[in-house]
């Protein structure tokens, strides 16, 4: 299973955030520092704030910062949540599958589906980003970005 885009940038801000401290970097900082246009980091920046994630405030001294609830919040329901619960294959699509009246692939990759949600429902944000991720993000963050590769 591969995650949206969307997704893994709703987590690595998470992750991003959970190690900032008091510091309350910009969307445009973070999305700088993670290599990745602004506009696409706003709508995930959104999400997480309607999600009550991430608080974000406005004008001179304004930034972004993790809510209690992001700190605490599930890598599984943030995941859920990005993902949606679609099927992982289209079964009715265009060209609907002859197979969809007696097929057993499909349940069996929803089963799948959920397992992989089920594993990341333990697995906080606080969780991934003990040492010594913690200490690797923050030296990302004063660097400006990931290292070249």
């Amino acid at each position: 299973m591969r995650l949206l885009r969307s997704t893994d940038l709703a987590l690595r801000v998470l992750m991003r955030l959970a190690v900032s401290g008091e510091a309350s970097p910009t969307t445009r900082d973070v999305a700088e520092g993670m290599g990745v246009p602004y506009t696409h980091l706003a709508k995930v920046v959104a999400e997480l704030q309607h999600m009550g994630l991430l608080a974000a405030r406005r004008g001179r001294g304004g930034g972004l910062s993790l809510t209690e609830r992001g700190r605490t919040a599930s890598v599984g329901a943030v995941v859920r949540a990005f993902e949606g619960d679609g099927d992982v294959v289209d079964c009715e699509g265009p060209t609907p599958c002859p197979l969809n009246s007696a097929c057993r692939l499909r349940g069996a990759l929803r089963r799948a589906q959920e397992a992989f949600f089920a594993s990341l429902d333990p697995v906080t944000v606080a969780d991934i980003v003990a040492e010594p991720t913690g200490a690797l993000l923050l030296d990302i963050s004063r660097a400006g970005g990931p290292p070249a590769p």
